[in-house]
C-alpha cells in the first residue's frame, strides 16, 4: 500500500496548522534536523568527514542543525553557503549555533577545498526544498554536480535540490541522491516515474506535527 502523499502547498497549510497548534517551526527544523542526523548516524555509525550544501532558506537551516549535530559526534563538518548567508529566521537562528564547523562560502572553493568535499563520509543536501521549480541556477548546478561527483554517502533533505515535490520533474544535473529524509509525508513527486532515480531510497521522518495536531 502507497504512503499518503503531499503537495508542497498542503505540506505549506500542514505545517502552518501545526505551528498555531504549538509546534513552533523552528521547533519542527531542529526535530527536522534531528530525524536526519540520527538516520544518516545509522547508516554511518562514526563519520569522520561531512559536507552540508546550504541554501538560504529553511531546507538550509535543516542542514545547520544536522552540521551542528553531527560535529557534536565529533565528525569534522564543513559547511558551504552555496547561494550566501541564511535569509529566514529560523535558518539564520541555526547558522548562529553552529560551532566547531568549518563554514565556507561558495564562491571561495578552490580545487584543494573541493578535493576535500569529494572525500568527504557524509554529503548532506540542504540546498533547495518543497519550493524549488524550473532550472537549477549556476551556482545550483557546480553544488549538484560535486554532490553527484562525492565518494561518500549522499543524504537529501526532504527532496533532492532539482527535483520539483509535486510533479517530480528533475532539472537537468539535478542531485542523484543514496537516499532522501523526508520530512512528514512522502512529496507527491517522489512517487513520479523515474523520481527513484534522484531519491534513492526514502525515509520518511516524524518532526512531531502528527502528535500536535491530534491533540
Amino acid at each position: 500500500m502507497k504512503e499518503h502523499t503531499v503537495t508542497a502547498a498542503q505540506m505549506k497549510q500542514i505545517e502552518r496548522a501545526a505551528d498555531a497548534a504549538g509546534l513552533s517551526y523552528r521547533q519542527m527544523m531542529e526535530n527536522a534536523g534531528c530525524r536526519a542526523c540520527e538516520s544518516i548516524l545509522r547508516r554511518c555509525p562514526k563519520p569522520q568527514t561531512a559536507v552540508v550544501f546550504a541554501g538560504k532558506g529553511n531546507n538550509g537551516g535543516d542542514g545547520f542543525v544536522v552540521a551542528r549535530l553531527l560535529a557534536q559526534e565529533g565528525a569534522r563538518v564543513r559547511v558551504i553557503l552555496c547561494e550566501g548567508a541564511p535569509v529566514t529566521e529560523d535558518a539564520i537562528y541555526n547558522f548562529e549555533q553552529l560551532a566547531g564547523v568549518e563554514i565556507w562560502p561558495f564562491d571561495e572553493i578552490g580545487e584543494v577545498q573541493e578535493a576535500e568535499v569529494l572525500a568527504c563520509d557524509i554529503v548532506v543536501d540542504a540546498l533547495y526544498g518543497t519550493g524549488f521549480h524550473g532550472a537549477l541556477r549556476p551556482s545550483g548546478l557546480r553544488a549538484a554536480d560535486m554532490m553527484n561527483r562525492a565518494a561518500g554517502q549522499v543524504c537529501a533533505l526532504d527532496l533532492p535540490s532539482g527535483l520539483n515535490a509535486d510533479t517530480g520533474e528533475a532539472a537537468q544535473g539535478a542531485v542523484r541522491a543514496d537516499w532522501t529524509v523526508t520530512f512528514h509525508a512522502r512529496k507527491q513527486g517522489q512517487d513520479a516515474p523515474g523520481a527513484e532515480a534522484y531519491c534513492g531510497e526514502i525515509e520518511v521522518a516524524d518532526i512531531g506535527i502528527n502528535a500536535v495536531l491530534e491533540k
